[in-house]
């Protein structure tokens, strides 16, 4: 698989604002400092200037964030007249209670890899994961019936069935019988799912990082929408909109455009100064906007077919990342929300932020098991938040997820699934090394 760029530099250092340098080679190292030499080793490909300036803006500010939060609570409980509505003064107390454990944790919470434009930013998406998580426990356990009900409390206008729409039918892209618009077909695809395919792919392709990656994910979607729309109508598309509209045109220049800003932040000089060190007030803005770019960059791949532990990972995520998207269609479909709904919108607000720390917590999981002995703690929780989702649907719908795939497709996806377990057993097991081909593949691996 081709090269590609990894994320933000990791604060190895302790602090985000000096440059990591390569320790002194040794003729003798262990494991331990081998692993933390190759992460100095990658982190330095991109040269850093930074002139240290710890600014206010760069302090926890953990007192001052207590004494606000104790201040909003004694006006709550001295001068507040509490209303007299029980059910108001539930959402209220839950709501209230979330941001109390997120002001905890955009204080308290451990950094993650990713620094900028502030490592609060993160820090406060790391706790939403955690509060989403628990309202996925919380809708899992409730009966179906209380399940769809409970959504009426963040918004009375779910909990309502609502029929889906069918993408199919006339599958003509020029209709020579609708005289009034012979390309109705065309336009009546041109909803606002149009510009989402085209950013969201965007999105991923910032957080994956590899041309070949996003377009297997995005060709095999496309094969589970074939597969599935016996269970979900709206997967149920013309063929010219799969393949033209999706994979070409919106998945495509989603990627095209992904690679080329990865190019352009990796050619990028990281050259980091303090804003009021800098004279000009055009400087001043510049830097402020250059903020919300990586502190630092680096290039890596993911070479699956190096060993078994690298490949298993990167069918791993790439099984992880289809889960995720089917379940945004299955959960708004169990759950009776429309495809409009602004909670469909949030959630994909909150994978696109906790999507790209919790790849490269991966990857350095992957690229150095001796020194990342864990994986990362955003990794986990959306992990765990994808096989929560699923759980959901296959407990709210359990008939839809259970229809009869047809057979065709039972084969189609048995012979693919034979075709992967024989290409691992023929690379990792059964071929044998020849001296000049085992040379050859250590050299090409340091």
């Amino acid at each position: 698989m081709s090269s590609s760029y990894s994320g933000e530099v990791d604060k190895v250092s302790g602090s985000p604002h000096h440059a990591v340098t390569p320790a002194t080679p040794t003729k003798h190292k262990s494991a331990k400092q081998v692993s933390r030499d190759n992460l100095s080793r990658r982190n330095t490909e991109s040269e850093v200037f930074d002139d240290g300036t710890n600014t206010f803006f760069w302090r926890a500010h953990t007192v001052t964030v207590l004494f606000i939060l104790t201040c909003v609570l004694v006006y709550v409980t001295l001068l507040e007249e509490t209303p007299q509505d029980t059910t108001y003064n539930t959402k209220r107390g839950i709501v209230a209670s979330i941001l109390v454990f997120l002001c905890f944790g955009v204080t308290q919470a451990k950094d993650g890899p990713f620094t900028r434009p502030h490592p609060a930013y993160w820090r406060f998406w790391l706790c939403v994961s955690v509060v989403y998580e628990l309202f996925l426990i919380f809708v899992l356990f409730q009966t179906v019936r209380d399940g769809r009900q409970f959504m009426k409390y963040i918004d009375p206008k779910l909990g309502v069935a609502l029929p889906e729409r069918d993408y199919g039918g006339n599958c003509l892209i020029y209709d020579p019988g609708n005289t009034t618009d012979p390309w109705h077909n065309i336009w009546d695809k041109m909803d606002g799912f149009v510009p989402a395919h085209f950013l969201g792919w965007y999105i991923k392709t910032l957080v994956i990082r590899d041309w070949w990656m996003c377009m297997i994910i995005s060709v095999m979607f496309e094969f589970l929408e074939y597969s599935l729309e016996h269970q979900l109508p709206n997967f149920s598309e013309c063929w010219w909109d799969h393949w033209i509209m999706d994979v070409l045109v919106c998945n495509g220049l989603g990627i095209y455009a992904g690679m080329k800003t990865l190019g352009w932040l990796s050619m990028k000089p990281y050259q980091w100064q303090g804003l009021w060190n800098i004279p000009t007030y055009k400087g001043k803005i510049k830097r402020m906007a250059f903020q919300f770019t990586p502190y630092s960059w680096v290039k890596f791949e993911w070479k699956p077919a190096s060993n078994l532990r690298r490949w298993l990972a990167v069918l791993g995520i790439i099984f992880m990342f289809l889960l995720a998207e089917l379940n945004t269609f299955y959960l708004k479909f169990v759950l009776w929300m429309p495809p409009e709904h602004y909670l469909v919108l949030l959630r994909l607000v909150f994978f696109v932020n906790v999507g790209g720390v919790a790849m490269r917590e991966i990857y350095d999981f992957m690229d150095d098991p001796k020194f990342y002995r864990k994986l990362g703690q955003q990794a986990w929780l959306v992990a765990a938040i994808t096989v929560t989702e699923f759980l959901i649907v296959v407990k709210y719908d359990p008939r839809t997820i259970m229809l009869p795939i047809p057979f065709f497709v039972t084969q189609c996806w048995f012979l693919g699934i034979v075709l992967i377990l024989s290409w691992t057993l023929w690379r990792f097991f059964i071929r044998i090394q020849t001296p000049f081909s085992t040379i050859c593949y250590v050299t090409a691996y340091f």
